[in-house]
């Protein structure tokens, strides 16, 4: 029997070129996988960001995700910003495989999440400003769960530096989860920079004070 994905993946691809009007210029070995726009740098000009699907010759079947964002220049899409750090690639999600959740624009604020796990499961969102012509990270909030134990969220307002972390611990009694504890911390992580052209580029990581609360910000680029 034929396969329909090649077609598929051609109206896929029709139907994104006409919802912004016009081609744009993707990157070798590279497809679209999601595409959202709105306006990041206040001008009232709407920007095109683009997550890709990259082919990594050396890993059949995973995929790198560069992100590109692209301004209008005499009605043409031209790439003003990328960064290979933003997004885990399609095998960083562990069990669950594939992490990318999606992007999204509001108030001016781009928004990316992540998700994965096994038994102990994880999530995350990244919010970042345009600001001194970069894009800079300013909210990062952290959640992780393992049924019956912990589910644990992390708040951190990175142009504040205050962070707030709150764990709940569980029990099973019967069908749902019970609370049996919770513990709440607000500290302090000030100087902290963060780019989203590199996301990764360093690990960061620590404990709080207080309860000793393990914080994964950045994983570095060895992930």
């Amino acid at each position: 029997m034929t396969s329909k994905l090649p077609l598929f993946l051609g109206l896929f691809l029709f139907t994104f070129y006409y919802s912004i009007g016009q081609d744009i210029p993707i990157p070798f070995n590279c497809s679209v996988l999601e595409a959202v726009q709105g306006d990041l740098d206040k001008d009232d000009i709407d920007e095109l960001v683009v997550v890709y699907n990259e082919v990594m010759e050396a890993q059949d079947g995973v995929y790198k995700r560069p992100l590109i964002i692209y301004k209008k220049n005499n009605e043409q899409w031209v790439e003003w910003k990328r960064s290979d750090q933003a997004l885990y690639n399609s095998d960083g999600g562990g069990v669950m495989v594939d992490p990318y959740e999606q992007i999204l624009i509001e108030n001016g604020i781009l928004q990316i999440s992540h998700s994965g796990g096994s038994s102990s499961r994880w999530r995350f969102v990244d919010k970042y400003r345009f600001q001194d012509e970069t894009f800079y990270l300013i909210g990062y909030t952290q959640y992780s769960w393992w049924q019956c134990t912990y589910f644990k969220e992390v708040d951190f307002n990175l142009s504040t530096g205050k962070m707030i972390v709150s764990k709940d611990y569980e029990t099973c009694d019967g069908l749902e989860p019970k609370i049996i504890k919770n513990e709440k911390e607000t500290c302090y992580q000030k100087g902290l920079t963060i780019t989203l052209a590199e996301r990764q580029k360093k690990r960061i990581t620590f404990k709080t004070p207080k309860y000793n609360f393990h914080v994964y910000v950045a994983i570095g680029q060895d992930w």
